[in-house]
């Protein structure tokens, strides 16, 4: 059985459809991802479990407990979640201590024991217990907000974007610090984010959002190489989608002849492959071996190991025409603008609808 429930949501702001028809069912102690672009209904979808808004419609469930049905719903402060905003919404006027403590009795003869165990979890030092905010680094202040929200012992953890404020590196570090943090718990966790791969990494499962509907909740490999639609698959990542010919669970593009995962489709139809799987080398440094295409480097963007590449393919006796393909972050692998190249696939495409 499912720990939170959600059926049937929707909210409308006005003449806009906020959320429509939202199912979704979050097993206990696991950590959820719903990532969507910007307007796609993710922060109302959190507001709608937090308890901050009202549905118009629908059912959320947790732990057995309705939370809201109709015209009845329980207080956010009795729901037992813990929320950490993007920013850490700490009170500025108080210390970290004070902030950590904010939502524990103050009669609680285990309330100091308990700050500084929260204080520990998220790998802070004592000294720091009587620091304001504005004392701390960004990364300090959401490891603070972090131990603030699970002083409490919630039930339910609610993420808004908590790492989006933070520079590359310390998003990275402290995304995992949290994901390790949260598992140890056993506390089960939402993750409202906008960022790819923060989801992929940090989620069990992950649900895709695009104009307040569900488009598709998977593990993160599903969402990523088995993507439901063509949004899904050019918003989880650089993927290059091609016009292909199938027969026999076989296409044919402009890549030359390729495997399909899943289904034997016949006749016209769509392909992804994700960067991963498309490998180039110089011509130089080998003869042209099966399966492998010949090309012109074009032009290369450079940007690490996300450079994309442009080549020119020539077409086959197959009725492939000549193409001009743009293939995204394939990595620089030290070659130049107009040099000959080798395309080679690693393992099989997906068929989009």
């Amino acid at each position: 059985m499912s720990f939170l429930e959600i059926a049937g949501l929707g909210k409308r702001f006005g003449e806009v459809v906020a959320l429509d028809s939202i199912d979704l069912d979050v097993e206990e102690g696991t950590r959820v991802a719903i990532v969507g672009p910007s307007g796609s209904g993710k922060t109302t979808l959190l507001r709608l479990v937090a308890g901050f808004d009202v549905p118009d419609r629908g059912r959320i469930a947790m732990g057995g407990q309705t939370l809201t049905d109709g015209a009845r719903a329980v207080p956010a402060h009795e729901r037992g979640i813990g929320v950490v905003a993007q920013d850490g919404a700490l009170f500025p006027h108080l210390s970290v201590g004070e902030n950590i403590g904010f939502g524990l009795p103050r009669r609680d003869p285990d309330r100091r024991n308990r700050i500084a165990e929260m204080l520990a979890m998220v790998e802070l030092d004592g000294s720091m217990l009587e620091r304001r905010p504005d004392q701390l680094s960004g990364g300090q202040q959401q490891r603070v907000a972090l131990a603030r929200a699970m002083a409490t012992r919630p039930r339910l953890m609610l993420l808004d974007e908590p790492f989006s404020a933070l520079d590359t590196a310390l998003r990275a570090s402290l995304r995992d610090a949290v994901s390790k943090l949260l598992q140890a718990a056993g506390i089960t966790t939402i993750l409202i984010t906008h960022d790819q791969a923060e989801a992929l990494s940090f989620a069990d499962r992950v649900a895709v959002l695009r104009d307040g509907r569900l488009q598709q909740v998977g593990t993160p490999a599903e969402i990523y190489f088995q993507p439901h639609d063509r949004m899904v698959a050019e918003f989880m990542g650089d993927c290059l989608i091609l016009p292909a010919i199938a027969a026999e669970g076989r296409v044919a593009c402009a890549l030359g002849e390729i495997g399909l995962a899943g289904g034997a489709p016949q006749g016209a139809c769509s392909i992804m492959l994700r960067p991963e799987q498309i490998l180039l080398r110089r011509e130089s440094d080998g003869p042209l071996r099966d399966g492998e295409k010949p090309a012109r480097l074009l032009d290369i963007d450079f940007a690490g190991r996300t450079s994309t590449a442009t080549v020119s393919v020539a077409g086959d006796a197959a009725g492939v025409s000549d193409s001009v393909l743009t293939l995204p972050g394939i990595g620089s692998r030290g070659l130049s603008k107009g040099e000959r190249v080798i395309i080679s696939i690693v393992g099989p495409a997906h068929l989009l609808p």
